[in-house]
């Protein structure tokens, strides 16, 4: 009998691991890789790596006093000759994607990008509001359809140039600071005075564009901090490797440029239809004009060769996915805009405010609605293939088919959408998991309540500032949407009814910055689970281990577990009991 313990235990042994792997398989819990050997540039100190071999400290054009930007510029463009030029043929300048505009082919003739025919759900849309939204133009003055588009001294070298930290165009300027000459103690905006630029200093103190200057303009888009993208804000000026593992302060210090590589002032990403880089593979530097796929620097297989089912993911699972887990991680993030709320006001007549007291954001003001903050938050998840299309101001809407009858993913967490109701897609991806070059992607989806014109079917354009002409009209003075639609639309040349309502919105945000690092990554179980939590839990089109299954295959699965463990359990003790007998002989 004793001889026959060992066959036990072997059959024992082997029913436990046969079941073990079982509900590993099952369950697919794994913890995210610790051993990670990546392929990456090297950490340089970006005072070595960005050093200039110009002191315009020392520059005699510059050894004088600017009244205002233009004059600097044209400063400038005595050494830099062809730099006006070039940025004129970019977005930057003319705010139009022309190769969106070649990728229309329904629509060639249509300029694409926030100048013309694009619109929002955050502050909606450009024409009739210029001086507030070019006021993170990369030039002066566009204040109207006037400007002037070819006038090269109305580029603004000073926005992403300055290396003092003092240079700040003013917020309803049309993209000017504040002078001197005209506001020599300041000019006061939203409570507070900005004060006049030194406009000699900054000339004599500028360089290659550090993360402060792209942030001036984009850690605000959409209106303030934080409104618009969720995740750039302010926190990635200086962020440490727990925020983002490549710009971090202690770490290797990396500047926008590394990946969004610029040449002639073309910085490349991305541009409506057209993906932000054409492939995703291992590049050489300085010879690639594009490094912004993951792969140009980690290569297509990053993780080290034990954890090679995590590489096997790369082929429809982005980076992205798994590296970036969080919408927001430090500073709160606009979620949901409702414009239908907005004109509340005190008996007295002033407009309300009111904030949240955790986040310190505003939850209601009078000017412009009702907002939902979120920080540090789960983000949604898309199919994604780097093109998104777009609606374009005029475009025939669908105000009848409800949310729920439409939308294949869930409602956001942190918006108040009603699903009984019609919702606009302002932009969408038409990607699935069958689609080439499909992956999946974290996102941010913006949704909120906006002006629609129920007659004509289409979105509005509202007159919100109080700039000429016609200032009077503006919400933001009249408090009153239909002197502030009729005057929009006339503007952006629109037809409307005369008669105004209130639509449901959205629009897609993919997620690419604030990468956390390896330690920090999402944990298979977090994917890989049937909890109405995980976060792939409502991503469609696809089957995914551990969170789908069927019912009646499950059972059969387990009966052929159960079978097999007592078929190794019945081997055993047979053996076990044959070997006794014959011992006993």
């Amino acid at each position: 009998m004793k001889r026959g313990r060992p066959a036990a235990a072997i059959a024992l042994t082997g029913a436990f691991l046969l079941l073990a792997g079982s509900w590993a398989v099952f369950t697919a819990g794994a913890a995210p890789d610790e051993g990670a050997q990546q392929t990456t540039i090297p950490p340089v100190p970006a005072q070595v790596a960005y050093e200039s071999t110009a002191d315009h400290s020392l520059f005699p054009n510059l050894q004088q006093d600017f009244k205002t930007g233009p004059e600097v510029t044209a400063a400038c463009l005595y050494c830099h000759g062809r730099a006006a030029a070039q940025i004129m043929k970019t977005s930057h300048w003319t705010w139009i994607c022309p190769r969106a505009k070649a990728m229309l082919e329904e629509r060639e003739h249509i300029a694409v990008g926030k100048a013309e025919h694009i619109i929002n759900n955050f502050c909606i849309a450009l024409p009739s509001n210029e001086p507030r939204c070019t006021s993170c133009h990369a030039g002066y003055g566009w204040k109207d359809k006037t400007f002037d588009f070819t006038d090269e001294t109305l580029v603004d070298c000073l926005i992403c140039h300055d290396q003092t930290g003092t240079y700040r165009k003013f917020p309803t300027g049309a993209g000017h600071p504040v002078y001197a000459r005209d506001f020599p103690e300041g000019r006061v905006f939203g409570g507070k005075t900005w004060p006049p630029v030194d406009l000699g200093e900054v000339a004599r103190h500028v360089g290659k564009p550090r993360r402060q200057n792209c942030g001036v303009c984009h850690f605000f888009g959409g209106g303030g901090e934080g409104v618009k993208h969720g995740d750039m804000d302010v926190t990635l000026a200086s962020p440490d490797r727990e925020l983002d593992v490549h710009m971090a302060v202690d770490g290797p210090n990396y500047r926008c440029q590394a990946c969004h590589t610029t040449r002639n002032h073309k910085i490349a990403g991305r541009c409506f239809l057209t993906p932000a880089y054409a492939e995703r593979a291992f590049a050489l530097r300085g010879m690639e004009e594009n490094l912004l796929a993951c792969e140009s620097c980690h290569s297509a297989r990053p993780h080290a060769a034990a954890k090679n089912k995590l590489n096997d993911h790369a082929d429809k699972v982005s980076c992205e996915a798994c590296h970036v887990p969080s919408i927001a991680p430090r500073k709160a993030t606009k979620m949901w805009w409702d414009w239908s709320k907005a004109g509340e006001r005190t008996p007295e007549g002033k407009p309300i405010v009111r904030k949240d007291p955790e986040l310190g954001e505003s939850v209601y003001d009078a000017m412009k609605g009702e907002f939902v903050w979120a920080k540090d938050v789960v983000p949604e998840y898309i199919w994604y293939d780097g093109r998104i299309k777009h609606s374009f101001m005029g475009d025939t809407i669908d105000d009848q088919t409800p949310y729920s009858a439409m939308r294949q993913q869930y409602i956001g967490r942190y918006d108040k959408m009603d699903p009984g109701k019609p919702v606009v897609r302002i932009n969408w991806v038409e990607t699935h998991y069958d689609s080439a070059g499909a992956r999946i992607y974290p996102a941010k989806i913006m949704r909120g309540v906006q002006p629609y014109d129920p007659v004509n079917k289409s979105l509005v354009v509202p007159k919100l500032f109080p700039g000429e002409p016609n200032s009077a009209d503006a919400y933001w003075k009249s408090y009153d949407w239909d002197r502030a639609i009729t005057t929009g639309m006339a503007y952006a040349g629109l037809p409307y009814s005369g008669t105004y309502g209130w639509i449901q919105t959205e629009m897609i945000w993919p997620l690419k910055h604030m990468v956390a690092p390896k330690e920090r990554a999402v944990a298979c179980r977090e994917c890989h689970t049937r909890s109405r939590e995980g976060r792939l839990a409502q991503l469609p089109g696809f089957y995914l281990p551990g969170r789908d299954y069927n019912a009646a295959l499950d059972w059969v699965g387990i009966a052929l577990v159960a079978g097999a463990i007592l078929a190794s359990l019945a081997h055993g003790l047979a053996r076990a009991a044959s070997r006794g007998k014959g011992a006993s002989r």
